[in-house]
């Protein structure tokens, strides 16, 4: 997806929401895992996924323009895990096909490792952008930026709390370390195929931001379960094209634990489109 495509999205549903598929069996309604059960036995990883995954999509999907399957997630049940990854990321191009998919791998290593991870998420598993670790330089991110219309999403600064471990080091002249990787990534990519993640619980930093990256997209955890405030990020964030992709996973997918959990995922989405179609309106957008 192009990024006038994307603010196309954004525009017409007045919404910057993305919705994260953590899902996590121990979370998910009891309905689902049944149901699974009495069709495949003790093999019901696959269905109970899928079948969750793909509710969840159907009542979320008017309100938002983006999903975030983590592959954690996935990757923990093993080779179902895996294939309901796959089968969800299907579910969405063929049902779904204007909304924007996000990998949340966090994957960079050396070049030639770097490329075959490309080679797995925009060609095998052809999703529109995939989580980036920067912190093995240059090398390690460019084979991600080189394929038309896909985008890298380079971590930045995070919304977990040891982001002040590193991320916020200063060297000898004062610039802290997010700042550099601001700064040297841009030499690598641009505004159409390089989005950061900045967590929403970082606040006001987000003014600091984009004193550096001022057009690039920005994807942004934290909202909702961690804290975050949509508002400070719009203040903060906000650009003449939004600029910003604001991600909810638990706030939305486990809304409710009972039967009713599609319809409380849908209100729980709804509430928060209502929110970001007020600051797009204040935005002029």
């Amino acid at each position: 997806m192009t990024r006038q495509e994307l603010i196309q999205q954004i525009r017409e549903k007045q919404s910057f929401l993305c919705v994260g598929l953590d899902t996590d069996l121990d979370k998910i309604p009891q309905c689902i895992i049944d149901e699974a059960k009495s069709h495949d036995g003790e093999e019901y990883l696959f269905r109970a996924l899928c079948e969750f995954n793909a509710l969840i999509i159907d009542a979320t999907a008017p309100y938002c323009v983006a999903y975030k399957p983590n592959l954690a997630f996935y990757e923990a049940y093993g080779v179902d895990g895996i294939m309901a990854f796959e089968a969800t990321i299907d579910y969405l191009k063929e049902e779904y096909p204007d909304h924007f998919i996000i990998a949340d791998a966090k994957r960079g290593d050396i070049g030639n490792t770097s490329k075959m991870y490309a080679k797995t998420f925009f060609e095998q598993y052809d999703v529109d952008a995939l989580t980036v670790a920067p912190y093995m330089g240059e090398d390690s991110v460019t084979p991600f930026l080189g394929y038309d219309d896909k985008w890298v999403i380079l971590l930045a600064l995070t919304s977990n709390k040891g982001s002040h471990d590193f991320q916020l080091t200063e060297d000898a002249q004062g610039e802290r370390l997010f700042e550099k990787v601001l700064k040297q990534s841009q030499q690598w990519g641009n505004k159409d195929n390089m989005m950061y993640v900045v967590g929403a619980t970082q606040g006001q930093m987000f003014e600091d931001i984009r004193k550096i990256v001022p057009d690039h997209f920005l994807l942004v955890p934290g909202v909702g379960a961690q804290g975050g405030s949509l508002q400070e990020v719009c203040k903060y964030g906000m650009t003449k094209d939004c600029g910003l992709l604001v991600n909810s996973s638990r706030g939305i997918i486990y809304a409710s634990k009972d039967n009713d959990f599609a319809e409380a995922a849908a209100t729980a989405a709804k509430s928060l489109q209502q929110e970001m179609a007020i600051e797009l309106k204040k935005a002029g957008l």
